[in-house]
């Protein structure tokens, strides 16, 4: 299966994975599935670090290559599903993620519950 990270996912899975439930932490740790963390997280994360909102003391991109996550850029195809995505949730970088799982056809990994008012495959 392949999976994309919501940004508190990913932040969790470093820092703090006893916020993970078992069934997410399985998934995280099975080896048949390919776990993604989008670009849009990145975007993310630096922003609010920028903005001082969240305190960021390493390279995201080194972490994923180093804990066997795989980057995933955000194309134009993605982008292309925001015209009709309904407005269910208003977070951009959330939106982004979800035309991104959607268009991808893969899994998405939240918390968040206005996830599963959109047609992904949520986790």
């Amino acid at each position: 299966m392949k999976i994309i990270l919501d940004t508190h996912i990913f932040l969790w899975a470093l820092a703090s994975p006893e916020k993970l439930s078992k069934k997410k932490l399985f998934a995280l740790e099975a080896l048949p599935n390919t776990i993604y963390i989008s670009s849009i997280s990145i975007a993310e994360i630096m922003i609010k670090a920028s903005l001082g909102k969240l305190d960021i003391n390493f390279d995201p991109v080194k972490i994923i290559e180093k804990s066997g996550f795989e980057l995933l850029d955000y194309t134009a195809r993605d982008a292309v599903l925001l015209k009709t995505l309904p407005f269910h949730h208003r977070d951009p970088f959330d939106r982004m993620l979800i035309c991104q799982s959607i268009a991808n056809k893969m899994h998405i990994m939240s918390n968040d519950q206005k996830f599963s008012l959109y047609d992904c495959k949520l986790l």
